[in-house]
C-alpha cells in the first residue's frame, strides 16, 4: 500500500516536471513575428515584434535595411512568470526602402542563436505622389493658365451682366 502511493507521487512529480520543461525551451526560441501595419508604402516605418527574444536580435528582409532588435524592458508585464530580464520579447522599427518594389515581402529574425522566418510578413504597396495630384511637370502650363484665365473672364462677365440686370429692376 506504500508503495503504491509513493510510486503515484513520484509519477505525478514527473509528470508536472515533463509538463513544464518544454514550455521554459519553447520560451527561449524566437516565436510570433508580428509586423504593423502589415501593408506599407515604401519608406514608411514597420514596427516589429518578436515574442522570445529575450536578449534581442535582427530583424533582416529584401525591403529593409538590416534592424536591431531590442528586448522590451519594464518588468514581467502581462507574461506572467516567465522570469528574466523584461518579458520576452523584442521589437525594433524598420524603415521601408524607397525603392522596395510592390509584393509580399518575408522577415527573417535571428535571437537567441536561433533564426527563424516568418514569409509574407507584410505587404509593401505601390506609393502615389500625394499632393500633387500624380503629376510629373512642375507649375501650370501655358494650356492651364488660358483656361483659368477664361473661366475667371466669363465668370466677371456673367457677374456683371446679372448685377446690370437687378440694378436695372430696381429702376422700374
Amino acid at each position: 500500500m506504500r508503495n503504491t502511493r509513493a510510486l503515484a507521487v513520484a509519477g505525478a512529480a514527473v509528470a508536472a516536471l515533463g509538463l513544464s520543461a518544454p514550455a521554459a525551451v519553447a520560451w527561449e526560441t524566437p516565436s510570433n513575428i508580428t509586423a504593423l501595419p502589415s501593408v506599407i508604402a515604401p519608406g514608411g516605418q514597420l514596427t516589429i515584434t518578436v515574442d522570445g527574444c529575450r536578449g534581442g536580435g535582427t530583424a533582416t528582409s529584401n525591403a529593409f535595411s538590416p534592424t536591431r532588435l531590442s528586448p522590451v524592458g519594464g518588468g514581467k508585464g502581462n507574461e506572467g512568470d516567465r522570469g528574466g530580464a523584461g518579458n520576452g520579447t523584442a521589437r525594433g522599427t524598420a524603415v521601408i526602402n524607397s525603392d522596395a518594389r510592390p509584393g509580399p515581402y518575408d522577415i527573417t529574425v535571428d535571437c537567441n542563436g536561433r533564426r527563424m522566418t516568418k514569409p509574407q510578413a507584410f505587404t509593401v504597396i505601390g506609393g502615389v505622389r500625394g499632393g500633387i495630384g500624380g503629376s510629373t511637370t512642375t507649375g501650370a502650363t501655358p494650356t492651364d493658365v488660358a483656361i483659368g484665365g477664361g473661366l475667371v473672364a466669363a465668370a466677371v462677365v456673367g457677374g456683371g451682366v446679372f448685377w446690370m440686370r437687378r440694378r436695372a429692376e430696381r429702376r422700374i
